[in-house]
């Protein structure tokens, strides 16, 4: 898929790697919605001011399924289409399981996994009426792998690689792509915070011995973009933690 004058919806995408991704497909020469529960600000928009494109600022709360609708229909009118959705909304909430509670669970599966849906399921039909579009969700090696404190947030994204693969399937025929990508160990305000011994515990994990960087990540995003007989898949881009 060419990615000048595509419309990509990126959810989450007020900081971190969901800001890189949007970042990345406008200096592409995309027009990009912008998504955040609270209002996107006008600082925020500015940032994208010298590549020439539309970008748009879209607030709501992907848990609801009407929320959904309404932002997806708000894109399309603001913009033509949405031809590109990516997936990346998240939260964590970390706790044993000794200490986790069912509220706990149930809040993490609601944005990350049941958020995807919902996203997924507004953008569905007019991209298979159009019969082309690219779905991408962000998953996490966690989800691949597990990890302690984290069964809520694992099983959402381990979901979302079932969901993947399941979406992939019912589409492919009309023209639309879904995938996933899995992030290890990435650059962020969490990572700049966590204490040096712990560092080079997750540091040792890692074959490349070195943590990721957002851009990194929105590239994969716009290779999935890009590539249009790819479906069903998952790119890990991890430094090799998950290498088979």
């Amino acid at each position: 898929m060419e990615i000048k004058n595509k419309n990509v919806f990126v959810t989450g995408s007020t900081r971190g790697i969901g800001l890189a991704i949007a970042h990345k497909f406008a200096a592409l020469g995309a027009n990009v919605v912008l998504n955040g529960r609270s209002a996107i600000s006008e600082e925020l928009l500015a940032q994208f001011a010298d590549y020439g494109v539309q970008v748009v600022g879209i607030s709501g709360d992907i848990s609801s399924s009407e929320e959904a609708n309404q932002m997806v229909s708000e894109a399309i009118e603001k913009l033509g289409s949405v031809d590109i959705l990516v997936n990346n909304a998240g939260i964590t909430n970390d706790k044993l399981m000794l200490k986790m509670t069912a509220e706990d669970f149930d809040a993490v599966l609601k944005i990350n996994l049941t958020g995807a849906f919902n996203m997924t399921k507004a953008v569905m039909k007019p991209m298979t009426k159009a019969r082309q579009g690219a779905i991408i969700n962000l998953s996490s090696v966690v989800g691949l792998m597990g990890n302690i404190g984290q069964a809520n947030y694992a099983a959402s994204k381990a979901g979302l690689l079932g969901f993947t693969k399941s979406v992939a399937r019912e589409v492919a025929a009309r023209g639309v792509r879904v995938n996933a990508i899995a992030p290890g160990f990435i650059e962020s305000d969490m990572t700049d915070a966590i204490p040096d011994k712990m560092k080079d515990a997750m540091l040792a994990q890692i074959p490349m011995k070195s943590f990721g960087k957002p851009d990194q990540v929105a590239d994969v995003a716009v290779f999935l973009a890009q590539q249009e007989y790819l479906t069903g898949q998952t790119i890990a881009i991890d430094g090799g933690m998950t290498m088979q």
